[in-house]
């Protein structure tokens, strides 16, 4: 069985048949699929081909199995492409490959779960799916300098970095699948006291201001404090927990280049959030 896989196109005459067959090979219970398409070879000869007429040409690979999901070259360059979209990434450059790996890994735990838990209940309406994608366009810092807001700046917009307006609802589909999931099973029962609202105020949020800037009250920011670490605590419970759905899991990255430290790989990171 072949750790590394690949899909490759061979056209060598056969019979007066050009064969023309893609393969596509990972550690998939051993699942190995084959194209093959009939051509007729009108005015072809039948003399065997040269050896290098049936050289394969490598159209993917695949660089990572998680729990027998195959990721694909191509899907490192999909997950670039979309990296415009998530606002968190303001500043941060350009996603790397190694990075796009290690979403891409974590996406498909995630969801894997989430198919093993309640697929329904995480599932986004198509409405919540369309305000979001409103929300974006009118937003967005990348989409607002090219006036997505309009039918031709968002035409203009999908076209600039190569995406579709399937891509795009498919990929916000997911960010909401994933929030809803995290909403329901990690949110529900933390509690913030008042003790850690007036420590966040005092210790975090009041270094912020400069001498001589006005300082809003506890009572008035309270409520915001409350959220921010509410979240804090989602995210501190969310990164443990796929932690560990990925050390129990079966995860194998078949690309040394695409490697990540080992501490990196556990905290998820590469020098910057998602």
């Amino acid at each position: 069985m072949n750790k590394l896989s690949s899909i490759r196109l061979n056209t060598a005459p056969q019979g007066g048949v050009g064969r023309v067959c893609a393969v596509r090979r990972a550690r998939l219970h051993g699942l190995s699929l084959c194209l093959v398409m009939a051509i007729p070879a009108l005015g072809v000869s039948q003399e065997p081909a040269p050896a290098t007429a049936s050289a394969p040409i490598v159209l993917d690979r695949v660089v990572a199995v998680v729990n027998n999901h195959a990721i694909l070259s191509s899907d490192l360059d999909d997950e670039i492409r979309l990296s415009v979209l998530d606002p968190g990434r303001g500043g941060l450059g350009v996603l790397t490959r190694r990075r796009a790996l290690e979403q891409l890994i974590a996406r498909a735990l995630i969801q894997q779960q989430i198919r093993q838990e309640d697929e329904q209940s995480s599932s986004p309406t198509v409405a919540e799916v369309e305000a979001r994608l409103e929300e974006l366009r009118r937003e967005l810092p990348a989409c607002v300098r090219q006036n997505c807001a309009s039918d031709a700046g968002w035409k203009a917009f999908l076209a600039a970095h190569g995406l579709t307006p399937e891509r795009v609802e498919s990929y916000l589909r997911y960010r909401l699948e994933i929030l809803r999931f995290i909403e329901r099973r990690f949110r529900q029962g933390i509690q913030i006291s008042p003790k850690e609202i007036e420590t966040y105020y005092h210790d975090t949020l009041l270094p912020q201001y400069a001498p001589g800037e006005t300082v809003p009250a506890l009572d008035k920011v309270s409520q915001r404090i409350q959220e921010i670490l509410l979240q804090q605590h989602v995210n501190a419970m969310f990164d443990d927990w796929l932690q560990n759905l990925r050390k129990q899991g079966d995860v194998e990255v078949l690309d040394p280049a695409l490697e990540l430290p080992a501490a990196q790989a556990q905290t998820g990171s590469e020098g910057g959030s998602q």
